[in-house]
């Protein structure tokens, strides 16, 4: 078990395909690393600590910047492809011979790319709030989406409380409690994102939501085992492509959590860490 949690773990960096990415690791060095994928215009310091250190306690945690995002350099790619080819040769550059893999939203997208590309790195896969390629209506932000970001708040940060969490009195009160954890590192914090971010992911989010012919025939490619998570009134990535995913995956389980927005994760997150814990810990021959 390293010293460091959510709040003190230094910020390194590492040089793979010309971008020095930006990371932290902590938790307990036994068993496979989870890697950890961001949402849209997210950074490391987006993350709920009590979703990471709960995870933290039982095995590594890597969070990292992909290309162009805050502190890692380079530009942000407007494909999911390249993304995704970026944090292959981030966990190649690590010297990690298998990781399991979460992604969170747009971060979704890009595990699955990372599943598609290095299967030989991906043990297990972990999807939340997020969906498959081509789906109907992916290919831009949802007009709660568009309405969401497009809003000027008082207190910058309660956009999150739109974005992640339900209009109910409960969920309200679980997303002001994910705030108080949320800026709980006060030192070396991540730098919020420049304006060059949100076009080019939103770009790269158009051209992977595109209608295609046969759109989810590629999910049959991933064959590891996937735990697909979400809230069941999700209005950025809406619900159902949670539960497209887990009928094209080969070996996919969903759990859909009441009352939840897209931020499921941060609304009852000792729920989520116990739920995803069991998955990661279950033997191959299930």
């Amino acid at each position: 078990m390293t010293q460091h949690n959510h709040q003190t773990a230094p910020t390194q960096f590492v040089e793979a395909n010309g971008i020095r990415f930006a990371y932290r690791r902590f938790g307990n060095a036994a068993g496979v690393p989870l890697l950890f994928n961001q949402h849209f215009t997210g950074t490391m310091d987006h993350w709920d600590p009590a979703v990471t250190d709960g995870f933290a306690r039982d095995r590594e945690m890597i969070l990292f910047n992909n290309a162009g995002v805050s502190s890692s350099s380079g530009e942000v790619p407007t494909s999911i492809e390249k993304m995704g080819a970026n944090a292959v040769a981030f966990i190649r550059a690590l010297g990690l011979a298998q990781v399991d893999v979460l992604g969170f939203s747009i971060g979704g997208f890009v595990a699955q790319e990372i599943a598609l590309q290095a299967t030989d790195l991906v043990r297990r896969l972990v999807l939340v709030g997020t969906g498959p390629r081509g789906v109907e209506g992916m290919a831009t932000l949802t007009p709660e989406a568009q309405e969401i970001f497009g809003a000027t708040y008082d207190e910058p940060d309660h956009l999150w409380l739109r974005v992640h969490f339900t209009k109910s009195e409960k969920s309200q009160a679980a997303g002001h409690a994910f705030l108080g954890r949320f800026r709980r590192r006060a030192e070396n914090r991540d730098p919020e994102v420049n304006e060059k971010v949100a076009p080019a992911q939103i770009e790269a989010i158009g051209e992977w939501g595109a209608p295609r012919e046969r759109p989810f025939e590629y999910l049959k490619s991933i064959h590891q085992p996937a735990l697909v998570v979400n809230g069941g009134k999700d209005v950025i990535i809406y619900s159902v492509n949670s539960f497209i995913l887990q009928q094209h995956l080969p070996s996919a389980q969903l759990i859909l959590y009441p009352d939840a927005n897209h931020g499921s994760q941060y609304q009852d997150p000792k729920r989520f860490v116990r739920d995803v814990s069991q998955f990661l810990s279950e033997e191959e021959s299930r």
